[in-house]
């Protein structure tokens, strides 16, 4: 028998069906997949394994289930016992702001419960944190959430970002409606790309205000944009970092009216006790941030 198969159905079986399986595998499959291999598998031994509506294992699937259960339920700690104990890596993803201001603290935090801590970080932004969490080379990432996740990533919101927008310290440009009330914004606007889930809420707003503003200058990062803004180049789109500096050439214009943008951790299937202790950290230090 394909030791895979057998693995996708000690899921389905333990969590009640597909769907359910798909969101507790530790790593990223869709449900057809799943569906497909244990079909396989079925056709293999001759006998279905499980009923699927509802949810039943059959006499042959429940003898299958108790054989392969204490394997897999034992997986994790023989792997943890052969490494020496609990496993202390972890691999986090997360913007330049998120890696340089804020995860050093977190960090330390985790180190003194995971002394022999090994972290690896990877900087992104929202769409690339979220394949590299899928094709599982990191762990968590901590991102703009931008909406509902993709099957099998799970999702934590740690507080809410407003948007703003960001004009040179010398604009005449008091308020934000100034923009609006123009025939046409000559202003360059300079921001993310259109895959961003910041962009695609300030697109949300200026549509509710049947306002047509496009893309002037697309950049990666947030400072990269506060530093063009500063420069002369034009008006930028960011969000409103609590306790963050600004650039000292820049102004902040508050987006009234505009729905504030979800930023937590995502990642994919079940945690491990050191992801669980760091997304504890993050709640902590979310909360001091906002406070």
């Amino acid at each position: 028998m394909n030791i895979h198969h057998l693995e996708l159905f000690y899921y389905v079986a333990r969590h009640g069906g597909i769907s359910e399986a798909v969101r507790n595998i530790p790593y990223g499959i869709q449900q057809p997949a799943v569906s497909g291999q244990i079909i396989r598998l079925e056709e293999f031994l001759g006998t279905p394994l499980f009923r699927r509506r509802p949810f039943g294992l059959t006499p042959i699937g429940q003898e299958l289930y108790a054989f392969i259960k204490p394997f897999f339920e034992n997986l994790q700690a023989m792997g943890d016992k052969l490494r020496g104990g609990i496993a202390q890596c972890i691999r986090i993803g997360g913007s330049e702001i998120v890696l340089r201001d804020h995860l050093p603290g977190v960090l330390q935090r985790l180190q003194k419960g995971f002394p022999k801590l090994k972290a690896t970080l990877r900087e992104g932004y929202h769409p690339q944190l979220l394949h590299l969490l899928q094709n599982q080379e990191i762990d968590l990432a901590i991102t703009l959430l931008g909406g509902k996740p993709p099957t099998g990533i799970t999702a934590l919101e740690l507080f809410k970002l407003p948007l703003v927008l960001l004009v040179p310290k010398h604009s005449k440009i008091k308020h934000a409606q100034e923009l609006w009330q123009q025939d046409r914004i000559n202003d360059t606007l300079i921001t993310v790309p259109a895959n961003e889930p910041m962009w695609k809420g300030f697109q949300q707003g200026l549509a509710r205000l049947k306002v047509d503003w496009p893309t002037g200058i697309e950049i990666t990062t947030v400072d990269l944009i506060q530093n063009y803004v500063a420069s002369g180049y034009g008006i930028g789109l960011s969000v409103g970092i609590p306790k963050a500096k600004c650039h000292p050439q820049v102004r902040i214009l508050p987006l009234e009216g505009f729905a504030p943008i979800d930023f937590g951790v995502l990642w994919q299937g079940k945690l491990t006790p050191i992801m669980e202790a760091c997304i504890e950290i993050l709640k902590d230090t979310a909360k001091a941030l906002m406070t």
